[in-house]
């Protein structure tokens, strides 16, 4: 089984902090969290199975893409409780009274996830940024980590060699679609420029390979998997910044708008930070995996 590859294990000490806020008691952070993330504000009485209105009463659909990528799930197989996702999936689930059995995964595809429109899943974990634009048609949990932006390539590209963001300018960046990559790319590395647009992660490594792109852009703990496990002499060149105004790129779970359960998803993943379990998951699967220069 692929875990973690020695270059995840080597790296990551000083990962990108998880959000670390102060929670509301218990029948307040059921609406205010919920909220903040952009979900719905209304509670539920309960957040046992027995009452929470799920696609498939009793039991908790999960979804995310196919291929799941390491770090965040492990050999392509989302049920097995290994990766940090899927390890939060099942933690999430526990805290709201479902055994792993009652857990049952699905397959969605990214940009299917976060237009409008009803969902075949309660929950969809697939690194999902929080942003303004996709509130408006989904709801998202209460953040379950923070993360970083890095630029990935292979020791044959002359990004390899890149120390700043003057040194990108002028290459062929690429990026997964709808992703909050591509626009880190367009807002901070290539304002006047396109970056090449792939419909997977593994279609980007490929373009890579192939010469069509000089590096790509992803999320930090994905980035040092590609140059570990998916890439000839893989770099992490370099992590970007954090946008000027301080805003923190977040990832959430992803629910249907207006659902009953984001709420109570929402409690759990909070309770999950503040009982230290999301710190413990993040030290297991990524915190060895991100430390990076920061490219000005």
């Amino acid at each position: 089984m692929l875990r973690r590859p020695a270059l995840l294990i080597t790296a990551l000490a000083g990962a990108s902090a998880l959000l670390v806020a102060g929670c509301a008691p218990q029948d307040e952070t059921a609406g205010a969290g919920a909220a903040s993330a952009g979900g719905s504000a209304s509670t539920t009485a309960s957040c046992s199975p027995t009452d929470l209105q799920t696609l498939t009463p009793g039991t908790f659909t999960v979804a995310t893409s196919q291929p799941a990528y390491e770090p965040w799930f492990s050999d392509d197989d989302p049920s097995n409780g290994q990766g940090f996702e899927s390890a939060v999936a099942y933690a999430v689930a526990g805290q709201l009274g479902y055994s792993k059995e009652q857990v049952t995964w699905t397959v969605a595809d990214f940009n299917a996830a976060i237009a409008p429109g009803p969902k075949q899943f309660d929950v969809d974990i697939n690194q999902f940024s929080i942003t303004e634009e996709r509130k408006q048609a989904v709801d998202f949990s209460t953040p379950y980590y923070d993360v970083a932006q890095a630029v990935v390539t292979d020791g044959a590209s002359k990004a390899a060699s890149v120390t700043d963001l003057a040194g990108l300018k002028d290459l062929r960046l690429g990026a997964q679609v709808g992703t909050t990559s591509y626009t880190a790319i367009t807002d901070q590395v290539q304002p006047t420029q396109q970056p090449s647009v792939f419909n997977t992660n593994d279609d980007a490594v490929a373009a890579l390979k192939n010469g069509q792109v000089d590096a790509i852009v992803v999320d930090l703990p994905t980035a040092f998997y590609m140059a570990a496990a998916q890439l000839d002499a893989g770099k992490v060149v370099g992590q970007l910044a954090t946008p000027s105004g301080g805003a923190t790129d977040t990832f959430g779970m992803v629910l249907d708008k207006g659902s009953p359960l984001t709420a109570c998803v929402s409690r759990a993943v909070d309770t999950l930070r503040e009982d230290g379990t999301l710190a413990k998951l993040q030290q297991e699967w990524l915190d060895e995996a991100a430390q990076a220069p920061v490219l000005t």
